[in-house]
């Protein structure tokens, strides 16, 4: 059975992803082990289950699993594949359609896409009240402190430390003063730009520390013009740190993420129509659709979507539009991820096997920032599960896989914030 793919459906589809190959840069070592997921179980580097062991299940499912029944032509199936692309970091020239064999197995993850409640921050944007979260932070002193604060993991990902000036926005927070849910125990942070300023706007935030100076009575300061005059008076310090944080905005002035309509989740949850399913003020938690995939040995991992450039593939997920992050395309802070277009059928956002990830929380190059990429079997009747990203390599090399960036096709650098999260904390 051969099924014709249309180029229009995979522009619609080609912002969606899995996890990801990264560079080969390395950063200073997480000395503390972290936790990790294997299958639906939370375990540690030393006594969890065997990561091989996981894989030859999966395999063995995909050899048990019946061929699937032939069904109508659907939206999602009309799409296209690569039948020639560049190598590796060029972009991809896409043909105009290709046959697809129906290969006969399938591999599907189960628990594809479970809900993941996070604890929110409440900050502050000339005088108004904004609401975010905190993921990631490219200082581990920083991580601890905040994971302690909020009772919610945040991971390390010193590669964001790198991150380039342009791809970042200002964010004060406070050392003393005011009692808060701030991050250092204060008042909430400052934020200079909100999603509503998607030309400035960051979820990614440089780091200035606010200090009342003694004898000085703190007051509550909730923009950043009334800190800047703060420090004119003499009445506080300001202090530039060298530590970037991951902080995407949920609600802010004037507006807040997408929440989806079809709360109810199961493994063929689409990507579209938002990654919200909940937010509380009351409560101050948001929930997140939380996505699985596999990490660079095989392991299950988890990851959330809150902003991605361009607007296209943004919107089509239900999030935030942030073109800033097209400034880290060439920037170690961003890693590869890649998807699969064709070859072994599977839970991937394509409709093919899931995506694998070369980093994961924990390691050395992990970031939340993903420069998306593409991969099409040039037979893809002739298609295998790669599990690893040592397969991903071996095949590449082998010429039996196309790869190339997913920008030309999507409107322009392909950027996307996915944090890896542990949805069961």
């Amino acid at each position: 059975m051969n099924k014709i793919l249309k180029y229009a459906g995979l522009l619609a589809i080609l912002s969606l992803f899995t996890v990801a190959l990264t560079d080969n840069t390395v950063f200073a070592n997480h000395n503390t082990p972290s936790k990790r997921i294997c299958g639906d179980k939370i375990c540690d580097a030393q006594n969890g289950p065997d990561a091989e062991a996981e894989r030859e299940q999966m395999r063995q499912q995909a050899k048990n699993t019946p061929a699937a029944p032939e069904e109508p032509e659907s939206p999602e199936e009309e799409m296209t594949a690569t039948e020639e692309a560049p190598e590796m970091g060029k972009e991809m020239v896409m043909e105009e359609s290709f046959e697809e064999a129906d290969l006969g197995s399938v591999l599907k993850l189960s628990r594809a896409n479970v809900p993941a409640t996070i604890p929110m921050h409440n900050g502050f944007y000339n005088g108004e009240a904004v609401y975010f979260i905190i993921t990631d932070s490219s200082d581990k002193t920083h991580a601890d402190t905040i994971t302690k604060n909020q009772g919610w993991k945040v991971e390390l990902a010193p590669p964001l430390a790198n991150a380039p000036k342009e791809a970042l926005s200002k964010t004060y927070m406070f050392t003393n003063g005011i009692n808060g849910n701030g991050v250092h125990g204060f008042q909430g942070e400052v934020f200079t730009s909100t999603p509503a300023q998607p030309e400035i706007y960051s979820a990614l935030t440089s780091h200035v520390h606010v200090t009342w100076n003694d004898g000085v009575t703190p007051r509550v300061l909730d923009s950043e013009q009334a800190i800047l005059d703060a420090q004119s008076a003499g009445e506080v310090s300001l202090q530039d740190l060298k530590v970037v944080l991951n902080m995407p905005q949920i609600v802010w002035p004037g507006g807040q993420m997408m929440v989806k309509e079809d709360k109810t989740l199961s493994d063929e949850t689409p990507y579209g129509g938002g990654q919200v399913l909940d937010i509380d003020l009351e409560k101050m938690t948001v929930t997140f659709i939380a996505h699985r995939g596999w990490g660079p040995d095989g392991r299950t991992i988890y990851y959330i979507v809150t902003d991605a450039t361009p607007e296209m593939p943004a919107n089509m997920m239900g999030v935030v539009s942030s073109p800033t992050a097209a400034k880290l395309i060439a920037n170690s802070a961003a890693v590869d991820l890649f998807q699969f277009m064709n070859g072994v059928k599977g839970s991937g956002p394509l409709g093919f096997q899931p995506g694998i990830a070369a980093s994961a929380p924990g390691d050395e190059n992990y970031s939340p920032m993903w420069r998306i990429s593409v991969i099409g079997w040039k037979d893809p009747a002739s298609a295998k599960i790669l599990e690893t990203r040592a397969d991903i390599d071996s095949i590449h090399k082998a010429g039996l896989i196309d790869v190339g960036l997913a920008g030309p096709m999507v409107g322009g650098d392909h950027i996307v914030n996915c944090p890896f999260i542990d949805p069961f904390q």
